[in-house]
């Protein structure tokens, strides 16, 4: 496929979509890539990478292997996905901290309106055997993602082979729509050493959670692809349901229920319960918080009628 300068320039703004969703606890850059049409050429790019590939590289030279690769697709999506996450890790835990509301109601707007985007791409009816199955799985992806979200954090872990692991699952949730690798990070107790390497620049975490994150993502890139291409309407399923179920986690209006102390020695919710915005104990900003909310919404709605544009063009 032959791109342009600005192609490219626009897929590394998707890059960027994609690491700042990355960086929140709850909301994934798999929904953001699937949202903005680049998702299965993601992970079709991704399952090129292998040893043959490169085995090749002396016969076949760097040219063919690099567009074997579709490296400059993948070179271009990380640029945007590192310069996001580098430049926006301070300022979301910024954000976390003192607007989290309406954080949390502009990230819901976005993954409310990317359930319908996805749920869209299910090209089945529920009066059929397939219909069913495709209900349950929802319902099973659903449920899932829920009870991952009402899971307390575990202690934080500063060891390498800790990190290495930590790098590897987040990876694996971070490219499925619906699962957040920030929030599994969260979950395992890993969230706080990543965010807090990141934003001192420890060069050394970095590349020791960076190695985790590749093994992860080679190795989980082959099992969707596997998955999208023998059960493409199953897989669609649960990952709609994933989503549905994270939204309980990306709810603006919480209870905290447990603190915990993080490395700066600063008490940070630990247990939160989803709550009625008029039984919020506090400002629930409610009406910018509904703003909020819907413009994420537009944005999605955005981004799909872009997508379609782009696809009918393609054709």
């Amino acid at each position: 496929m032959k791109r342009s300068l600005i192609d490219y320039v626009v897929i590394s703004l998707k890059g960027m979509a994609m690491g700042a969703a990355d960086v929140v606890p709850g909301v994934s850059g798999g929904t953001i890539a699937f949202i903005s049409g680049i998702y299965e050429e993601l992970i079709e790019s991704l399952n090129n990478i292998n040893f043959s590939v490169f085995k090749g590289l002396r016969s076949k030279g760097i040219k063919h292997t690099w567009e074997e690769l579709n490296g400059s697709f993948l070179l271009a999506l990380m640029i945007g996905v590192f310069i996001s996450v580098f430049s926006l890790a301070k300022g979301v835990e910024w954000l976390l901290e003192q607007h989290s509301i309406l954080l949390w109601a502009f990230f819901f707007g976005l993954v409310a309106a990317s359930i319908i985007y996805i749920g869209k791409q299910i090209k089945t009816t529920l009066w059929n055997l397939e219909g069913v199955k495709v209900f349950l799985a929802i319902i099973i992806g659903g449920s899932i993602a829920y009870i991952i979200t009402t899971l307390n954090p575990v202690s934080s872990s500063n060891s390498n082979l800790f990190l290495f692991f930590a790098g590897a699952l987040a990876i694996c949730a971070m490219i499925l729509p619906g699962i957040s690798g920030a929030f599994i990070l969260v979950i395992i107790g890993a969230y706080g050493p990543v965010l807090e390497a990141i934003s001192n620049r420890d060069l050394k975490t970095i590349l020791i959670i960076g190695a985790g994150a590749i093994v992860g993502l080679l190795s989980f890139s082959k099992l969707l692809k596997w998955l999208f291409k023998y059960y493409n309407q199953l897989t669609l399923a649960v990952l709609t349901g994933f989503m549905i179920g994270s939204l309980n986690k990306i709810w603006p209006w919480k209870v905290v229920l447990t603190y915990r102390t993080n490395s700066k020695g600063i008490e940070v919710p630990l247990n939160e319960k989803s709550v009625s915005p008029f039984n919020f104990d506090g400002d629930p900003q409610f009406l910018q918080a509904v703003g909020l909310m819907l413009f994420g919404f537009l944005i999605i709605l955005f981004l799909e009628k872009i997508s379609n544009k782009t696809n009918t063009v393609d054709r």
